[in-house]
């Protein structure tokens, strides 16, 4: 599988010399000028590591990092900064960052680094689907998590294994809004290690929604938040754990 690396700094050189080097690593780089540019690449696509520069114009780092942790995005991230000053470590770090490194730097050791951070970073789609022991009861449906099954009327209701992943997450959490980005990394697929893009979460909600709701353009369960993403609710839900 290859990863995928978002980097995020307004010096278009250092951009272009971080994804030259990583991409002859093998990583796939996407690049960002800004916070808003950011935002755009993450709702397109699903990275899996954010080399974040801290002094940026408008929204810089440390910020953006404290309110991607604050949006509970889980996404690793690496704080890069001109500075190395004790004190912008200390709160990176206390944001949520997962790594910080003062430039300049060898690429050599910029590349140990990511592979580090990598390696600790937790399979998100194995550990918070398997792990999950929801019994839910909601209208005609019984979705047990544990055993991975939604029955209707106690008939199975056939699901692909990504739509009955994202039912499990949504259904988890009645209530909560999850982002595009975060359904996209805890999804899985048929596949295993391929992870789909944000922008088909759209397609596999619309998908769900045609195997559960009667009314598909009026959903009962899997509402869209606007700006957001998408929650499950239902006020006639009853959970329960074993």
């Amino acid at each position: 599988m290859i990863q995928r690396i978002l980097i995020v700094d307004d010096d278009v050189r250092h951009r272009a010399l971080l994804s030259d080097y990583l991409e002859s690593q093998g990583f796939k780089c996407l690049v960002a000028a800004n916070a808003v540019e950011m935002q755009k690449q993450l709702v397109r696509y699903v990275c899996h590591l954010i080399l974040l520069d801290v002094n940026m114009p408008g929204e810089n780092g440390l910020e953006i990092c404290k309110r991607l942790r604050t949006e509970e995005n889980l996404i690793p991230i690496i704080l890069l900064t001109a500075r190395n000053e004790i004190v912008d470590r200390v709160i990176g770090l206390e944001f949520g960052a997962d790594d910080y490194l003062p430039k300049p730097f060898d690429l050599r050791e910029l590349l140990a680094r990511i592979n580090s951070v990598l390696r600790r970073a937790p399979n998100l789609s194995e550990q918070s689907l398997e792990a999950i022991d929801l019994k839910l009861q909601f209208g005609p449906y019984f979705l047990n998590g544990r055993a991975r099954s939604l029955l209707c009327d106690n008939q199975v209701v056939s699901l692909s294994t990504e739509e009955l992943s994202l039912l499990i997450m949504l259904a988890s959490k009645p209530g909560k809004a999850f982002t595009r980005n975060q359904l996209a990394h805890q999804v899985i697929n048929d596949g295993g290690d391929h992870k789909p893009e944000q922008r088909n979460i759209d397609m596999l909600v619309s998908r769900l929604r045609k195997r559960i709701e009667v009314t598909p353009a009026e959903p009962r369960y899997i509402h869209t938040i606007r700006g957001v993403g998408y929650a499950f609710t239902n006020e006639f839900s009853k959970a329960s754990g074993s």
